[in-house]
C-alpha cells in the first residue's frame, strides 16, 4: 500500500487572537526548506518591526525530519516548542509558524503563554487549506487521437474514484495520458482500461514519487 506523508499548507494565512490585551498574530507560511523559513521569518520581523516576540516553529522534510524553534525572548519552553508541538499533532511538514506579540502590560504567566501560542497556532491552521502528499506511481497510456476524448474524460473520472493525479496530456503521434496511481490501485487501471478498449489500451507503469493531493477533509 502506498505510504501517507505529513500533510503542508496550501497557502499563506494570519490570524490574531488577543489575551488580556496582549496582540498574538500568528502568520503560516508553506516552505520548501530551511532557508526559505528564514526567509518568511526575516520578513514577519519587518513588517511587524515594534512587536516584542516573534516566536516560531518550523517543520520540513518530506518526512517532516527536521524541525526548530524559537522563544525569542519569551521566558524557555513557553512559545516555540508549544507552537511546535501544534504542528506535530497534526503531523505537518514544509511550513513554518511565526507568532508576533504585541505586549499588552500584563504578564500571563507560564501556562498562560504556552496556551496563547498554542491556541494562536491552532486557531490560524484551522483556516489553512491542506494538501496531502502520498508516494504514487506513474501510469502511462497512448491512446490514437480518435478515442483520445472518451479515454481522457474516463482517465479523470478514474482519477478522482481512485485518490489519483491526472498530469496534462502530451499530444503527438497520439495523445498519451499520465496519472499518479496509488500502488495497489495499478492492477484496477489496467484492468478498467482493459474493459473501455476490448482489451487495446495497456497503461505502462514509471517511477514512484510523492505528489501532492487536495486535502478532501479540511475545511478551508
Amino acid at each position: 500500500m502506498s505510504r501517507v506523508l505529513p500533510s503542508t499548507v496550501a497557502g499563506t494565512v494570519e490570524h490574531e487572537r488577543t489575551v488580556n490585551r496582549s496582540r498574538f498574530i500568528a502568520t503560516v507560511e508553506p516552505v520548501v526548506d530551511v532557508p526559505d523559513a528564514e526567509r518568511v521569518v526575516a520578513e514577519v520581523r519587518r513588517r511587524y518591526w515594534d512587536a516584542r516576540h516573534h516566536c516560531t516553529a518550523m517543520v520540513t522534510g518530506v518526512l517532516g525530519d527536521q524541525a526548530r524553534s524559537s522563544d525569542d525572548g519569551e521566558p524557555s519552553g513557553t512559545a516555540g516548542v508549544p507552537m511546535l508541538e501544534v504542528l506535530r499533532r497534526r503531523d505537518l511538514t514544509d511550513l513554518v509558524v511565526v507568532v508576533t506579540r504585541y505586549f499588552g502590560g500584563v504578564k500571563l504567566g507560564a501556562g498562560g503563554l504556552v496556551r496563547a501560542y498554542s491556541s494562536a497556532v491552532s486557531e490560524a491552521l484551522d483556516q489553512a487549506a491542506l494538501v496531502r502528499r502520498a508516494e504514487r506511481t506513474r501510469a502511462t497510456v497512448a491512446v490514437p487521437h480518435a478515442e483520445a476524448g472518451r479515454i481522457d474524460n474516463l482517465l479523470r473520472d478514474w482519477a478522482g474514484h481512485h485518490d489519483a493525479t491526472f498530469d496534462t496530456p502530451e499530444y503527438g503521434a497520439t495523445a498519451t495520458f499520465s496519472l499518479w496511481v496509488p500502488e495497489d490501485a495499478l492492477d484496477a487501471l489496467r484492468a478498467d482500461l482493459a474493459a473501455a478498449s476490448a482489451g487495446t489500451l495497456v497503461p505502462e507503469s514509471g517511477p514512484t514519487r510523492v505528489v501532492d493531493l487536495p486535502d478532501t477533509t479540511s475545511g478551508a
